[in-house]
């Protein structure tokens, strides 16, 4: 044997074929097989997509091809030579790269230092710095190489794993739910960048949710269901509804979203003058935010990710308390003061942006997760005398919330890290719907979330608006917005525009919006100006 980049050559098959050749790939995790015998191959110049559900087993063959976990049987074959690969470092020797779907970043390190722990080189902080800055300008991904990860939104984060890899100079880069994240605007520059990279002769392994880019983008597509493989087949030719029943072995439900009954409503969730100085160099102030959402209502907020939506979220969840008790009420109860349990006991329900970390504890069980959030709302029922915990009444709950949203799990009742990205979502989602809050705030509800799964969480924030809740739900993905919201609001530079009422709202609109249009009256001779400059 010997070694080649860091992998090691077990058997010579030629020179001749694709780049990858993945035969019999397999990974059992105590009974379950979460990859059963997966065929694979990858040309040369090619953007190759791997598609399935959550826990269908996607996450779990490409960390096998970057020596994140050994595969049990089966072979991997690269440049036509048989190989093991048995680290991440070996996998970027022979010229892999991957973006994870969750980042690998130390939060108290800059973006050019998390940077430069990647890189196999040896340069100076200054030149890494200056060339992530450059690839940055190249790729339409701004970043900022000396600001810390910590005070980073995760579109944000997003940018620098991609940055991180294409310095690498992979000839074959795994990107898992790259533009889950990214404006509309990003996605099409990055599209634009892996195109260029395949015309080099790059290869990309590509997985998403988001079918009609899979369709705009890849030349092949791979589908997993339950870890096996159950159709090869070139997604240009398909629908996004037929590549979503070959995913999940059905028919998606289309979401349906009954028309407002009108009347006044009660005004559920109010804020009134918010204005919160930046926490931190990198952070963004908020100014003066107005908002209403009023019960059977939903109302989405859009924005490019690092415009405020994060700060916005602490502030109405508690994690940020307010200098007056009025600027936030919740049911018609000044809350500014009061902190995120303080708030749920009035009714309220979160679900952050970061799931694992800050929606979900990693190393604790669904159970304990689900007991950190209801201690102080649901005590009577899960805590017995001296604070002992009810464990049948705990269980029952945390089984009625994996039943309800079809969260897939490799045993019962494991750590949330254990969970897939899009199956901890569901849980965490079904977590807070589970309660029938009056008020929910949802920040990215569906990032990296299959398109079944999608269906069903968006349905779900519509069916509680409708049985007379308030919902207020964050998102950078318009597709989303524009399907379950009554009206749409716009973050930029910490304000928040007025909101559209569906009807009236369009992509261009909230697009400009975006873009830093000045909002109300305005926006429409911006949208002409726009259109007659095309």
């Amino acid at each position: 044997m010997k070694t080649i980049g860091g992998g090691v050559e077990t058997q010579r098959d030629g020179e001749a074929g694709g780049l990858l050749d993945v035969r019999g790939l397999t990974k059992v995790f105590g009974t379950l097989k979460a990859c059963d015998a997966i065929d694979l191959t990858i040309d040369r110049g090619e953007i190759h997509a791997l598609l399935g559900e959550n826990g269908a087993g996607k996450s779990t063959f490409v960390k096998m091809l970057f020596g994140a976990l050994e595969p049990a049987a089966g072979t991997i074959g690269w440049k036509g030579r048989q190989v093991t690969i048995p680290t991440p470092g070996a996998a970027r020797r022979l010229g892999i790269g991957m973006v994870f779907q969750h980042f690998s970043l130390f939060e108290a390190l800059t973006a050019a230092e998390n940077i430069m722990l990647s890189l196999d080189e040896k340069a100076p902080i200054m030149q890494i710095a200056e060339r992530a800055r450059a690839l940055s300008k190249t790729y339409g991904l701004p970043l900022d190489p000396f600001a810390h990860v910590g005070d980073l939104s995760v579109g944000e984060r997003q940018r620098i794993e991609i940055i991180r890899c294409l310095l690498q100079k992979p000839d074959l880069i795994i990107l898992d739910e790259p533009t889950s994240v990214l404006t509309p605007q990003e996605a099409d520059k990055l599209f634009d960048t892996l195109e260029t990279l395949r015309d080099e002769g790059k290869s990309i392994l590509y997985i998403s949710h988001r079918l009609e880019e899979v369709k705009r983008l890849c030349d092949r597509a791979t589908v997993l269901r339950h870890g096996r493989v159950v159709a090869h087949c070139d997604p240009r030719q398909e629908t996004a509804a037929s590549l979503a029943r070959m995913m999940v072995g059905n028919d998606v439900e289309a979401v349906s979203r009954p028309a407002d009954a009108g009347g006044a409503h009660e005004a559920l969730l109010e804020v009134s003058g918010l204005s919160r100085p930046a926490a931190n160099p990198f952070a963004v102030p908020l100014r003066e935010i107005r908002l209403t959402v009023r019960a059977g209502q939903v109302l989405g907020i859009a924005g490019v990710a690092g415009n405020g939506q994060g700060e916005l979220f602490e502030a109405l969840s508690g994690e940020a308390l307010q200098e007056h008790a009025g600027v936030v009420r919740i049911r018609g109860m000044d809350c500014g003061r009061l902190s995120i349990s303080g708030r749920r006991l009035l009714g309220a329900g979160f679900v952050p942006e970061e799931r694992l970390g800050h929606g979900a504890a990693p190393h604790m069980r669904l159970s304990e997760n689900l007991l950190l959030s209801r201690h102080a709302t649901d005590g009577k029922s899960l805590l017995g005398p001296l604070g002992t915990v009810r464990e049948g009444a705990l269980t029952a709950a945390a089984e009625r919330i994996v039943e309800t949203m079809d969260v897939r799990m490799s045993g019962t009742d494991p750590e949330a890290a254990a969970l897939s990205g899009g199956n901890l979502q569901k849980f965490i989602i079904g977590r807070e719907l589970d309660r029938q809050p009056a008020v929910l705030i949802v920040n990215q509800p569906t990032w990296g979330v299959d398109a079944g799964a999608a269906a069903r969480i968006r349905q779900a924030l519509i069916d509680l608006a409708r049985s007379g809740s308030a919902v207020l739900v964050i998102s950078q993905d318009l597709d989303e917005l524009f399907e379950i919201s009554d009206a749409i609001a716009v973050m930029h530079d910490g304000r928040l525009s007025a909101p559209l009422p569906i009807a009236e709202a369009s992509f261009e609109k909230v697009g400009l919006l975006m873009g830093g249009a000045a909002p109300g009256h305005t926006i429409d001779n911006a949208l002409d100006n726009a259109t007659e400059q095309a």
